[in-house]
């Protein structure tokens, strides 16, 4: 069997290419071919698992430099999202003091102004939550794998505070954005984590993110 480093694992599924990589439980994703809702039928359904064993370090540090551009997860997200963006001088542009993001969840538009309470206004949504991804098989996945899945731009988008609190660890079935014409690109990131990362989806959730995804069923599965 070829063996595969940690860093060509990032790589693979940082780019999504089509291949797949034995043992570490890493499925390629291809939007070329499926629409988000088409690829709904593509994951298992089954229960949650326990919560068991679960905790924010078995996803590694938090917001680590996986693609070692020098920046870390989280402002990599930030310098992505906001606009007008300054940086904290003689960090290459990747610490963001200040910036305006318009909020995929509510469309509000946010000030933010980097400080011990102020950083809270914009937070980092994992948009699978790692405590759903835990419960429907991410506890089997290596910790490579799981490193990657938190930090993958794929799984995050920087939201309104509040409501990344209010969601919590909610899936599709307990949580959708109050912005209406958000919810099926939403939807359809959930979905192309899931299969990507090879995880399962509830009953309650698949009914959930089908009532979604049909009211946009051409929509492309996002990779």
């Amino acid at each position: 069997m070829k063996k595969f480093s940690a860093w060509q694992v990032v790589i693979a599924l940082t780019l999504g290419v089509a291949t797949q990589v034995s043992g570490v439980g890493i499925q390629s994703v291809s939007g070329a071919s499926l629409n988000a809702l088409a690829a709904i039928d593509q994951l298992p359904v089954k229960g949650r698992a326990p919560k068991t064993g679960y905790s924010r370090a078995e996803f590694g540090s938090a917001w680590a430099d996986v693609d070692k551009n020098g920046c870390d997860t989280r402002n990599d997200i930030l310098r992505r999202d906001l606009t007008a963006v300054i940086y904290k001088v003689k960090t290459h542009d990747c610490v963001a003091l200040a910036g305006v993001l318009i909020d995929p969840y509510s469309g509000t538009t946010i000030s933010f102004v980097r400080g011990s309470v102020t950083s809270m206004e914009v937070q980092i949504d994992h948009v699978v939550a790692l405590s759903n991804a835990w419960q429907t098989g991410a506890f089997a996945l290596n910790a490579e794998v799981r490193k990657a899945l938190a930090n993958d731009p794929l799984n995050l988008l920087a939201v309104k505070g509040s409501l990344n609190q209010q969601k919590s660890d909610g899936d599709a079935a307990t949580w959708l954005p109050p912005l209406k014409s958000f919810r099926c690109t939403y939807v359809a990131r959930q979905v192309a984590v899931k299969l990507k990362y090879k995880l399962w989806i509830t009953a309650p959730e698949k009914i959930a993110m089908v009532k979604v995804l049909s009211s946009c069923p051409k929509l492309a599965l996002p990779s």
